[in-house]
C-alpha cells in the first residue's frame, strides 16, 4: 500500500523551476564583482563594490561549484531579473493551482523580509516543523494535514563558528526587521542577551539556536546575523551541509533547510529527548515527520537515507541509543534500515 501520495510530475519540475530562479535571482543583485576570500582552509565570495573612497564587500556565500557557475554569467542573470520575477509568480501560481502548500501571509511576510535581510544568506537555518513543510517541494510529495500542522514557533539555527567568520552582518538589523513586523524582544536571563522574539498581534515565536559543542547549552552570539542563539546539543548534524528552498508565497523567497535525510534522523533524537521533558506532547509529532520522511527517502534517496543514519551513529553511544529508542516506538520503520 502506498503510505504516501506524490505531486505531479509538472508540479515538481515547476517547483524546482522556480527555486533555480530564485537562486539565479540572489546573484543577479550584485552591486560590484564577486571576489574570492579564503579563511583558513575554507574560501568564500563576496560582492565587492566601492561607495565613494570605501570598498565595500557583500557576503555571496561558500566557494562551492554550484555558486561558481552562477557567478561567471552574473552579469546575463542580471539582465533577466525583470523576466525572472514574471517567470517565478507564474511557476507560484501553477503550484498553488497544483495544492501545494504555499505559506500564510504572516509567514510568508517574515521569511521574504528575513531572506531579503540576508539571514539564510547568512548562514542561517530554518529548523522544525516549518523546514518540514519545505520538503513537500523538495521530494514532490503531498503531506497531510497532521504532519504539517501549522505552529506558532519558527526557529532559525546558524553555526556560531561561521557567523564569526562572515565578513557580513544583516542589513537592515534584524532586529528592525522584526520590530517592524510588530515582533518585540522575549527578555532573557541575562541583558543584552536577545535570541527570541514574539510578534505581539498573535502568537508567532521566533527563536534562533546554534549548536552546542560543549556540554552545557548556554547562550551564544552570532555575529553576522546581530543576534544571540540559544546552543544545543545534536544541533551541528542537523544543520551540516543544508540545502535551498522556496517558501510559495508572492513571487517567491529563497530560504535555507537541513536536509531531509538528517531531518529525519534528527527527529528520532529528538523524539526520544523531549519524550521525558517538558516537550513531551511534541514527541508525538517528531516521531511522525521522522516516519514520513523516512518512508520516502527510503523509495527515493536510500543511500542518503543509510549514510545520514550510519553518520548519526558515529557521534558515539548516547546518540545510538536515542535513535534506537525511537526505533523501538516506531517498530515498523526499523526494518527499513535492515533492508537498506
Amino acid at each position: 500500500m502506498q503510505l504516501f501520495q506524490r505531486h505531479s510530475t509538472l508540479a515538481h519540475s515547476a517547483y524546482h523551476d522556480l527555486l533555480v530562479q530564485l537562486k539565479d535571482f540572489s546573484l543577479s543583485e550584485l552591486r560590484g564583482s564577486p571576489v574570492r576570500k579564503t579563511r583558513g582552509k575554507s574560501a568564500f565570495w563576496y560582492d565587492s563594490y566601492r561607495v565613494g573612497d570605501t570598498v565595500k564587500t557583500n557576503y555571496i556565500g561558500p566557494d562551492t561549484e554550484e555558486i561558481r557557475e552562477r557567478l561567471a554569467r552574473f552579469r546575463s542573470l542580471q539582465g533577466n531579473a525583470i523576466r525572472n520575477m514574471s517567470e517565478r509568480r507564474r511557476l507560484i501560481r501553477l503550484l498553488r493551482a497544483e495544492n501545494y502548500m504555499g505559506a500564510d501571509a504572516g509567514t510568508g511576510s517574515l521569511f521574504s523580509a528575513l531572506a531579503a535581510a540576508g539571514t539564510f544568506r547568512l548562514g542561517g537555518t530554518i529548523v522544525g516543523t516549518h523546514a518540514f513543510r519545505l520538503y513537500e517541494g523538495e521530494l514532490g510529495v503531498r503531506l497531510k494535514v497532521d504532519q504539517a500542522s501549522t505552529t506558532n514557533d519558527i526557529d532559525i539555527a546558524a553555526f556560531e563558528r561561521l557567523s564569526l567568520a562572515i565578513e557580513d552582518t544583516a542589513s537592515p538589523a534584524l532586529n528592525d526587521v522584526l520590530k517592524d513586523l510588530s515582533f518585540t524582544p522575549v527578555p532573557g536571563l541575562e541583558p543584552n542577551q536577545v535570541w527570541k522574539w514574539r510578534q505581539s498581534a498573535g502568537e508567532t515565536l521566533i527563536e534562533f539556536l546554534t549548536p552546542s559543542f560543549s556540554d552545557d547549552e548556554g547562550m551564544r552570539e552570532l555575529p553576522s546575523l546581530g543576534v544571540h542563539a540559544q546552543s544545543l546539543h545534536h544541533l551541528n548534524y542537523l544543520i551540516a551541509d543544508p540545502i535551498q528552498a522556496a517558501v510559495i508565497y508572492r513571487s517567491g523567497a529563497l530560504v535555507t533547510i537541513p536536509r531531509p535525510e538528517r531531518f529525519a534522523i534528527h527527529k528520532l533524537i529528538v523524539a526520544d529527548r523531549r519524550l521525558s521533558g517538558p516537550d513531551a506532547l511534541k514527541s508525538h509529532k517528531d516521531l511522525m515527520q521522522a516516519e514520513f520522511l523516512i518512508r520516502v527517502l527510503a523509495e527515493d534517496r536510500p543511500d542518503d537515507l543509510i549514510e545520514a543514519y550510519h553518520t548519526a551513529l558515529d557521534f558515539g553511544p548516547k546518540w545510538q541509543q536515542r535513535i534506537e529508542a525511537s526505533l523501538k516506538r516506531a517498530s515498523h520503520i526499523a526494518g527499513i534500515f535492515k533492508h537498506l
